[in-house]
């Protein structure tokens, strides 16, 4: 097939990837502008760009595609090198940009989404994110016909994938994008007879995944021990979970942790213990043992090492401004 491709981060390069190993032929490479990135904040592709770059695929960064949009000029453009191209489809993995109606309606075949859950539940932005925060047990990988809703279109492939107890962010995703890129791989093969077959999202179930937030990642310990493990592990590697130190903002990222279902009497925040075992810190239910932790400007370093050169035996961490 003649496919375009619509994607940004590394998820949507393993299903850029997989989809050229299958001998389609991606024409374009449409991705979001390169952002300023570390220290220096230079200006850095992304990922699918990176990958397209490597493989001589055209490439195209409109700044928007609506029409009468702000970056109408960008959509004129990306509209008439489409046009030329006549894809057979499109194929979208976490791009970014909201696609207008002349776009879904442009490829022979439509739009296709590659999305990290299984619909209805977690439409939206960071459907990783929010199944680990949630504490769902499973998540997966659907295949929609792109329509004008959000995550709305009729279902082509769904499958499931079990959340692993340890599972983080990062880890979760790295499985998603092998099994998108294999679904996504199965469906462009057999086109006709999936859309033939294509299933409406069910109406109940629906939930929406927003996009997360560098506050989200202040810990609050009048929480359960058990919301805030999940915590830790769905905002690693972003925006990284961590506890306030004091009313100055400094903070301290917990990177791995586990819950302890112990008793106590003791005002949330208060650390309990901090040795070789962990930073164990009282929560409104139950103790959150710290194992992994990094001061600002630090490096990640076990309990048993970052105890060694911190005391935090007499410290409380604080609560999150509401």
């Amino acid at each position: 097939m003649n496919v375009v491709f619509a994607g940004t981060p590394a998820f949507a390069a393993v299903a850029a990837d997989a989809i050229v190993q299958a001998q389609h032929a991606v024409s374009l490479v449409l991705t979001q502008p390169d952002r300023p990135a570390g220290r220096g904040l230079k200006l850095q592709p992304s990922d699918v760009k990176r990958w397209a770059q490597e493989r001589s695929i055209a490439v195209d960064q409109p700044r928007g595609l609506r029409l009468d949009g702000r970056f109408a000029k960008d959509a004129l453009a990306a509209r008439e090198r489409l046009l030329a191209l006549q894809p057979d489809v499109m194929v979208v993995a976490a791009y970014g940009l909201i696609l207008p109606q002349w776009l879904l309606d442009l490829p022979r075949w439509g739009c296709l989404n590659i999305h990290a859950s299984l619909l209805p539940r977690w439409r939206g932005a960071a459907p990783i994110h929010r199944a680990i925060e949630a504490g769902d047990r499973e998540s997966g990988i659907t295949i929609m016909q792109m329509d004008a809703g959000l995550d709305t279109g009729d279902m082509l492939w769904r499958q499931s994938l079990p959340i692993d107890p340890n599972d983080t962010t990062a880890t979760l995703h790295d499985r998603l994008a092998d099994q998108g890129a294999q679904a996504i791989v199965e469906v462009l093969a057999g086109l006709s007879e999936q859309r033939h077959n294509a299933t409406p999202q069910p109406t109940e179930g629906v939930t929406y995944a927003e996009k997360i937030t560098k506050a989200e990642g202040v810990l609050d310990p009048t929480q359960d021990s058990q919301v805030l493990v999940r915590k830790v592990r769905a905002f690693n590697p972003f925006p990284g979970a961590a506890w306030l130190l004091d009313a100055e903002g400094n903070q301290l990222k917990v990177w791995d942790a586990q819950a302890l279902a112990e008793s106590h009497q003791a005002t949330p925040g208060t650390v309990l213990r901090a040795n070789a075992d962990g930073i164990d810190v009282a929560c409104g239910a139950g103790t959150l043992r710290c194992l992994t932790v990094q001061k600002a400007g630090g490096k990640r370093l076990s309990a048993q090492a970052f105890t060694q050169g911190f005391d935090l035996q007499d410290a409380v961490m604080q609560r999150p401004s509401p």
